[in-house]
């Protein structure tokens, strides 16, 4: 039988873990270990699980790594076949694990899988950090089915069908512990936001396959580390998405795509002066300060990579498309824009 671990990063996140962590404790066991891994808090959240939960498992790691570095350090010290990264703000639902194991033990090429994820404060609205699995447009753009840019839909069962996706949600992401290792887990750099997709997007270049599940489905309250707002937030979003693009783009379209996305930021980052939100303009500009330092590392890592064309990408202009065309659902959009296993 595989062996299945839930491993839920904290920071912090005391009032987080006493609200959803017993929904996951009653069910995921006996299918799944469930461990909490503590990304250096300093409120009293291990005071907490140790006293309330003395027989779960606990890893504390010394400071806080971000999203990236702590799932990295606690998924090492974790045997299983399967990984399941689980946000500390998300309510899990009976039998949420056992399909969408199912759906990854079909096919070996099949490596990440992601349940439905709706929003816990509104629970038939699919909710924004990964609805029912993620895509990308040609610029980076993430959306996902049940969400494009900001305009979340509700969940009327138009979803309901088992796919491939590009990218799963870090929020309750299923992984195959050996293609999470042999792909060196998230990048360390990224510190929070995008990692995921990264992540997904060279498992693609490698020849394996995401999948969303249907079948399971999850309730996310989302924004629980940093606010929804945060100069902070674009920083790394800004950022990370450069790198992603960097690491991953096919080499026709490297110079191309990344020079036009830098343009692209640019007019955001205006928007954000105009809206009177000169911390987000700043945020932007920092994000590409950081990028352009990072620029020989990033060669050296796209340098280990083989870039290629791969399935789910969004070959329209998906700015376009939402703010001129209106075309605000993922129903919206022509499904012959988005390119096929190949």
């Amino acid at each position: 039988m595989s062996k299945i671990a839930v491993v839920i990063l904290n920071w912090n996140g005391r009032k987080m873990l006493e609200k959803f962590l017993p929904s996951v404790l009653e069910h995921s066991s006996p299918v799944a270990e469930v461990i909490v891994a503590d990304n250096g808090s300093t409120d009293d959240s291990m005071e907490f699980l140790h006293t309330t939960y003395p027989t779960l498992r606990t890893i504390q790691l010394d400071k806080n790594y971000g999203f990236a570095g702590g799932y990295n350090r606690a998924l090492a010290q974790v045997d299983a076949d399967y990984f399941v990264l689980l946000n500390d703000d998300v309510e899990v639902t009976p039998h949420w694990i056992e399909p969408v194991i199912e759906q990854l033990e079909r096919d070996e090429k099949v490596a990440i899988a992601q349940p439905k994820l709706l929003m816990y404060d509104q629970r038939d609205t699919f909710e924004y950090a990964g609805g029912a699995g993620g895509f990308i447009d040609r610029y980076g753009y993430p959306f996902c089915r049940g969400r494009v840019f900001m305009t979340l839909e509700q969940d009327e069962g138009q979803y309901n069908d088992a796919c491939e996706i590009f990218w799963a949600s870090g929020a309750a992401l299923f992984v195959k512990a050996n293609v999470w290792k042999e792909l060196g887990g998230l990048d360390d750099d990224f510190f929070a936001h995008m990692e995921e997709i990264d992540f997904c997007w060279r498992a693609k270049n490698k020849g394996y396959r995401v999948e969303y599940c249907p079948k399971s489905t999850v309730y996310h309250v989302g924004g629980g580390t940093l606010p929804k707002s945060s100069p902070f937030k674009t920083q790394l979003n800004f950022r990370n998405n450069l790198a992603m693009l960097y690491k991953n783009l096919p080499k026709r379209h490297h110079r191309r795509v990344l020079m036009l996305r830098m343009v692209l930021d640019y007019v955001a980052g205006v928007k954000f002066l105009a809206e009177g939100h000169p911390k987000e303009f700043a945020a932007v500009v920092k994000a590409h300060k950081e990028f352009y330092h990072w620029h020989d590392d990033l060669r050296r890592k796209r340098n280990t990579l083989t870039p290629k064309e791969v399935s789910c990408v969004y070959t329209g202009r998906l700015l376009f498309d939402y703010y001129l065309f209106k075309k605000n659902k993922f129903s919206k959009l022509n499904k012959n824009r988005i390119i096929k296993q190949q």
